[in-house]
């Protein structure tokens, strides 16, 4: 494993980071969870991303009982705050209210005293930023997170965020958007902001929600099990489920066989040529996949290789940065 600074921050995190969004806690049966969380650990991913949202609660139950008994400062947790958590007016978005109590619950869940990032989910456009980024100080300052990052910010969101964070004494180090080969919208604007601000990205779907696997293919039905099969999976994933896009990835297989990788691999290695990357955050059903996964650490594609990926996926790539996010209000 090798690892790379987040930010402009002295937090290293691992090239590969493992997640559990979509799987534990809901697709997957705990005892595999936790296989795949010890199969992370054993392959040396040290940093475990999740959300107080996903699966209810449940993903961020099973993460800290998998961590259990790990080395607290040998790792790097990261959880996120927005999404709707019970049923109550309050239970979403990034009020000071809803901040300060989700923390206390991700904490409580996660079994563990701090995160080192804690991340606004989405931007809430119902709460003032001064009073979002004035909680996420009071986290920070009470020594329940060390670091605070967003997901799916736009670059005049992240600026905002950041000259607030440097107003209040805190570090607003990360960014957590989508980006793959196929999805590629932060390059024009957040990139460029994020390096101006200190900011890395660590990246969720780095496999286009498992298309650049090469799994799918065109005009066949998904494979059993598969996350285009998962009532949940299928949503996510359903605007790559084209022949026209699964045609194109097939062309990536001979280029992955030339220089050794596998699919995965050659995908996760594309994510993390770009240098304002720190991490991609890969999931699992299987260990397997998660052995398979490491081995793109480390891994420097050649120009010419990194071309070709270019004219094999055309214009089918997405890059329209008006779709950094969806104008997501308080849900």
């Amino acid at each position: 494993m090798e690892f790379r600074h987040l930010g402009r921050s002295g937090l290293l995190v691992s090239e590969i980071s493992y997640g559990n969004w979509i799987t534990h806690g809901s697709q997957v049966e705990e005892e595999a969870a936790l296989a795949c969380v010890r199969a992370a650990l054993d392959a040396g991913i040290s940093t475990f991303d999740t959300a107080d949202a996903y699966a209810g609660g449940r993903a961020e139950e099973v993460l800290g009982r998998a961590l259990r008994g790990e080395r607290r400062e040998s790792l790097e947790i990261l959880t996120k705050v927005f999404w709707r958590t019970g049923p109550g007016r309050n239970e979403s978005g990034l009020s000071r209210k809803h901040i300060r109590e989700s923390i206390d619950g991700s904490l409580r869940r996660l079994q563990t005293d701090y995160v080192d990032v804690y991340q606004a989910h989405r931007f809430d456009f119902h709460t003032p930023l001064e009073e979002t980024m004035s909680a996420f100080a009071d986290v920070v300052h009470s020594g329940k997170a060390h670091y605070i990052g967003v997901s799916e910010w736009t670059a005049d969101q992240l600026r905002a965020g950041h000259s607030l964070a440097k107003d209040l004494k805190i570090s607003l180090i990360s960014n957590q958007p989508q980006y793959s080969a196929l999805h590629r919208i932060i390059e024009g604007q957040v990139v460029p902001a994020s390096l101006e601000l200190g900011v890395s990205q660590i990246v969720f779907s780095p496999m286009a929600q498992g298309v650049l696997s090469g799994k799918y293919l065109p005009g066949q039905a998904p494979p059993d099990g598969s996350r285009a099969t998962d009532e949940s999976g299928a949503k996510t994933i359903a605007r790559f489920m084209n022949d026209d896009v699964l045609t194109a990835v097939q062309r990536l297989v001979p280029l992955a066989d030339a220089a050794g990788l596998s699919m995965p691999q050659l995908a996760l290695a594309w994510v993390l040529q770009n240098r304002n990357v720190a991490s991609a955050i890969v999931g699992a059903s299987r260990p397997e996949q998660v052995h398979d996964n490491v081995r793109a650490a480390g891994v420097r594609l050649e120009e010419d290789l990194v071309k070709q990926i270019d004219d094999a996926l055309g214009d089918l790539v997405e890059r329209d940065p008006a779709k950094t996010q969806s104008p997501a209000n308080r849900p």
